[in-house]
């Protein structure tokens, strides 16, 4: 039958079997070089381009790629131009415009990848996919919960924004030493030295694991880019910071927790003393300095390991430089607490289309 298996309880009957073509219009997008400047959108596949004086659509619509990215469906009301990237939709017959955007997002788009190379989706193709649907009023109660769904995302975004950019402000007063932290009795701590990486920590590289030596559980293995698997012993005790040494993410830092496997690919700091230096400092320190000037080769990238050892940065005292990262580490914390909320929402709105839909 053609039911949903999560429905609201005021609606009874059967869903209805309709091709795309039969409920909306499709429309294709144009060059928009000879336009003048305006206040209109133009979009493409990935996403704004410009803004210009006139418009291909006026209204609620559905864009959805014709080439390159064809499995991110968009939604907009108002006045846009697309390129010829990028379909819209229009002319909606007893059909809410978004219904179908959420509608669109159950599809396998790539299912109907019409090219070898580029990926490419036709109108003709678009038109016969079959839909399920309900009717309007349906449609629209489905729709209005799914929008309060996004609009929660959408805030919960803006507020993990807001903590980022709230944090990188901080981290530059912090180690531009325009804001200083004070000790317990409100006096200033001494003077900033210089300190350089090989002299207050152990740099040091491990033998890099192949991807088939990975497993599905065990000690979690670092590489180029984070967390990569799991490895069925750890080569470091403590907890470490790990500078990514090649390929195209070199020079991120990372904060690697303790009992881990760090690759190869990445070179561990640790053996910090700890009456004088607070190894998470350290992090934050390179976090905001930056390591992109290490690296050298366009072919394959690679910070050189005595390059990493000849870094200079700014060292506080070990009570200042403690109370810096942990400030730093409480932000972190806020900014990964919402950005959870925003991986559980985005999995909860991904079970309600698996189940509200037919």
């Amino acid at each position: 039958m053609n039911v949903p298996k999560l429905r609201f309880g005021e609606f009874v009957g059967e869903w209805k079997e309709k091709s795309i073509g039969d409920v909306l219009s499709i429309g294709s997008g144009k060059d928009y070089k000879h336009l003048g400047t305006g206040n209109i959108p133009v979009f493409g596949t990935g996403g704004l381009m410009s803004t210009v004086n006139d418009y291909l659509h006026d209204g609620e619509t559905v864009c959805i790629g014709r080439k390159g990215t064809i499995d991110k469906p968009m939604y907009y009301n108002g006045k846009l131009w697309t390129v010829d990237t990028l379909f819209y939709t229009h002319s909606f017959d007893e059909t809410s415009p978004k219904f179908i955007f959420y509608a669109f997002q159950r599809i396998n788009w790539k299912e109907y990848n019409e090219a070898s190379g580029v990926p490419s989706l036709s109108k003709s193709t678009i038109e016969k996919i079959l839909l399920i649907t309900p009717n309007l009023f349906e449609q629209q109660k489905i729709a209005d919960f799914l929008s309060a769904v996004d609009d929660k995302i959408t805030a919960l975004t803006a507020q993990k924004t807001a903590l980022t950019q709230y944090k990188q402000g901080m981290m530059q007063r912090i180690f531009a030493q325009t804001l200083r932290f004070k000790d317990d009795n409100g006096a200033d701590y001494p003077e900033w030295d210089h300190a350089v990486l090989g002299h207050i920590c152990e740099p040091q590289q491990w033998q890099t694991i192949s991807s088939n030596q990975l497993t599905e559980s065990g000690y979690p293995v670092y590489g180029a880019n984070g967390h990569i698997g799991f490895y069925s012993t750890f080569n470091h005790e403590n907890e470490a910071i790990a500078v990514t040494c090649r390929g195209a993410t070199c020079g991120n830092v990372h904060w690697i927790p303790a009992k881990s496997y760090i690759t190869g690919n990445a070179m561990c700091l640790d053996g910090f003393d700890e009456k004088r230096i607070y190894s998470k400092f350290v992090y934050y320190a390179l976090t905001y300095r930056g390591l992109t000037d290490m690296v050298s080769g366009s072919a394959q990238p690679q910070i050189i390991g005595k390059d990493i050892r000849r870094v200079d940065i700014r060292i506080p005292c070990l009570f200042e430089q403690t109370k810096i990262a942990q400030f730093l580490t409480e932000c972190d914390d806020k900014i990964n607490a919402v950005d959870a909320q925003i991986q559980s929402a985005q999995q909860w709105k991904q079970g309600l289309l698996q189940q509200m839909f037919v």
